[in-house]
């Protein structure tokens, strides 16, 4: 080891991530803390990426990597998660301020990036809430309005050429291209029916929106994909998770939110979370509209589309988990939820035509 090498801490890590290797990476790349010991804690919650807590002196931040176990082309979303969040710096869009990349699968087995600690609370972390909102219900309701805050932020960034994300996505054609191409990715790995899947697909071929303005989507946005600051009153701290990240439409983050969303006294279909005391759908729906700008008289069929496309995401990981059930137990669950998903997208879609649900105004 060079006499110039920090101080090291031993973590159990994946065999390639060390903290010799990534501290050297660090100083070659100018990453503040140079000198200072180096400790990283595996962070749990996550079921498709690596995540650690890097601790540095006084600086700390969160390092992603894939797995090691994870196929190829997580290489290039790992990248891509990097690449927006150094595009949304200086919005008001809550995130983690990027901080530095490699894509050298050399230094610790895959490309990895860091990004700055953030200082909050995940829905995932708590059996419910975290206090106060375990209790105050009117709290609560402020957890959602900011859930649904983020995300028309995020959909407030129409400057999104301007700051590198140009080709990021293909924005153009995308509602006519949706179905086919799920379909095709779940033709990859189909090993059962799943009812409902191609009532939805039938829909959405024949049913598309009436406006469409290409924006920034986070493509896998809940609550267990944000950060709030501790304490009321609720303050989203940061939108994590961007893996899924592309230009398309944002009003499908909005969908995804709301399949499954209950309105008061009813149930939701699934869920990891109390839902009691939430906002209805529609106080969700006016609070992004008055937020964004963007025209929400459509949303039946971003909600259709979510529900579609969740159940063939959450499908390949439930047929990795069949094939191989040693590997990752949270995907077991996922069985259960696709039918779920395909069968709620069905049903709404059984039960919707395009302006079927009350107009809002589409200015700003």
């Amino acid at each position: 080891m060079p006499d110039n090498d920090p101080p090291l801490v031993p973590a159990a890590t994946s065999t390639a991530l060390s903290p010799a290797g990534l501290a050297r990476w660090m100083d070659a790349n100018g990453v503040p803390g140079a000198g200072a010991a180096i400790e990283l804690e595996p962070i749990g919650g996550g079921a498709s990426n690596d995540v650690y807590a890097v601790a540095r002196g006084d600086q700390r931040m969160v390092l992603r990597r894939p797995p090691d176990t994870a196929p190829p082309d997580r290489d290039s979303a790992m990248l891509r998660e990097y690449r927006v969040l150094r595009a949304l710096r200086g919005t008001d869009v809550p995130h983690p301020e990027a901080i530095a990349v490699c894509d050298d699968p050399t230094v610790a087995g895959r490309p990895f990036y860091l990004m700055a600690h953030v200082e909050g609370w995940s829905p995932m972390a708590f059996p419910q809430w975290a206090p106060p909102f375990d209790i105050d219900l009117e709290a609560r309701r402020g957890l959602a309005f900011e859930l649904v805050g983020g995300i028309a932020k995020l959909a407030s960034v129409r400057d999104w050429r301007a700051r590198g994300l140009d080709g990021f996505g293909r924005p153009d054609g995308f509602h006519e291209r949706q179905v086919d191409r799920w379909l095709a990715h779940l033709d990859q790995f189909r090993f059962r029916d799943i009812p409902g899947l191609d009532v939805a697909a039938d829909w959405l071929r024949t049913h598309k929106p009436s406006q469409y303005e290409p924006g920034i989507l986070h493509g896998d946005y809940q609550f267990a994909n944000v950060l709030y600051a501790h304490g009321a009153p609720a303050t989203l701290a940061a939108i994590i998770d961007w893996e899924m990240a592309t230009i398309g439409d944002p009003l499908l983050d909005l969908g995804w939110v709301l399949m499954g969303w209950p309105d008061p006294g009813a149930e939701p279909t699934s869920g990891y979370v109390d839902m009691a005391g939430m906002p209805s759908r529609d106080q969700m729906l006016d609070h992004y509209h008055r937020l964004s700008g963007r025209p929400v008289d459509e949303i039946d069929y971003y909600v259709i589309l979510a529900g579609f496309k969740i159940a063939i995401v959450l499908e390949g990981g439930y047929a990795r988990y069949v094939a191989q059930p040693k590997g990752n137990e949270k995907m077991a669950e996922f069985g259960r939820v696709v039918l779920e998903r395909a069968a709620a997208a069905a049903d709404l879609a059984r039960r919707t035509t395009l302006g079927s649900v009350p107009a809002r105004p589409s200015g700003g």
